[in-house]
């Protein structure tokens, strides 16, 4: 059975992911699993050698990846470092793909630096650029509801979902984009997202409807 691995983001345990994993099971008969990790103790290299030998251990014929936020950079480097993996298809969920002026401006005050951890250092403190390489379709979800922290902090003057903009989502190569009227967090609440996340992951699009 294909498996799907489910990829938290920073200062999340996983379990936020419980109301997405029940759309997806009821509709499209996808069974999530947690993949879980330190953002804040551990560098990217040990979490992606961690989520290696979790997937290694599930022994799937196809495998799967949901990145919510931080947890699709998760996923991009596991894949660079671990390309031989089985097949399937990954969607990022308001993932900062290509930076975050939200963490880069929190990280101007050491006490928060400091919570956010060596792998947010790593991957969203300093310019990137990068690129979807992977022979694995990526969806990528974007949303435009302005509720959270990262609104102050970043003091967008652009379509954001109150932690990442819009722009900051897009990543050269992905193979599908669509844009919906959901917050950071929300994302993970709504039946919308939990239908366009199935509909990739078991068709490799998404539906494009008017939202």
């Amino acid at each position: 059975m294909t498996a799907v691995v489910y990829v938290h983001g920073l200062w999340m345990p996983g379990d936020e992911s419980l109301v997405l994993k029940s759309r997806l099971a009821h509709e499209f008969g996808l069974k999530l699993q947690l993949f879980r990790y330190s953002a804040v103790a551990a560098g990217m290299d040990s979490i992606t050698a961690e989520l290696a030998d979790f997937v290694r251990e599930l022994a799937p014929p196809a495998v799967h990846f949901i990145g919510h936020s931080l947890g699709g950079l998760v996923i991009h480097r596991f894949l660079e470092r671990f390309p031989e993996q089985p097949p399937g298809r990954a969607v990022f969920l308001g993932t900062p793909s290509v930076g975050s002026r939200a963490a880069e401006h929190a990280a101007r005050f050491a006490p928060v630096a400091h919570l956010m951890g060596q792998s947010v250092a790593e991957e969203l403190l300093k310019p990137r650029e990068r690129r979807w390489t992977s022979p694995r379709p990526l969806g990528i979800v974007a949303g435009t509801r302005p509720l959270g922290l990262g609104q102050l902090i970043a003091q967008f003057k652009e379509e954001n979902d109150g932690t990442v903009a819009v722009s900051e989502t897009y990543l050269p190569g992905a193979t599908d984009h669509i844009v919906l009227p959901v917050s950071h967090m929300g994302m993970l609440l709504s039946t919308r997202v939990a239908h366009e996340t199935g509909l990739f992951l078991t068709q490799g699009h998404f539906s494009h409807r008017a939202a």
